[in-house]
């Protein structure tokens, strides 16, 4: 949690409690939870380490190997939902169980934003929700991320 003791740093007290409250909702629930191996692609199906934290803080672990990921997050920096929906179609091979099971998503967290402590927890919030998501309701589905069915 180090890059979010960072960004934590400089915000009032109730600000702090508020956010740290919500980061234990998450971990408390996936205590309970098997870590659900992700991918993180860009749309050349390179792998991305940019999201390694909070997906590890959401109940996910990044695999290496798309072929053992459960759930594939396709995610680049300066592409919206838009670019991604036009793109990832032609990155997606039918041997993957992740596009199987139709467990693809397309993450756009607004990379020109500034990178805020509430920014970081609502991503984290918005991934515990793409990965297990029976226990977790945020609402952002179709507005920062979607699921994308091959």
């Amino acid at each position: 949690m180090s890059f979010l003791n960072d960004l934590f740093i400089g915000l009032d007290a109730t600000k702090q409690e508020e956010l740290q409250e919500r980061l234990d909702l998450v971990e408390h629930k996936i205590k309970f939870m098997d870590k659900m191996p992700v991918a993180c692609l860009d749309t050349s199906n390179n792998p991305n380490y940019l999201l390694t934290e909070e997906i590890a803080l959401a109940g996910g672990m990044v695999e290496a190997d798309v072929l053992n990921a459960v759930f594939i997050i396709y995610y680049q920096p300066g592409k919206t939902l838009t670019d991604l929906m036009r793109e990832v179609p032609a990155a997606l091979n039918t041997d993957w169980q992740a596009v199987q099971n139709n467990r693809i998503i397309l993450l756009n967290d607004d990379v020109n934003r500034e990178r805020t402590a509430e920014n970081a927890v609502s991503l984290i919030e918005n991934i515990a929700e793409m990965l297990h998501p029976g226990s977790f309701i945020f609402g952002h589905e179709g507005d920062k991320w979607i699921r994308f069915g091959a």
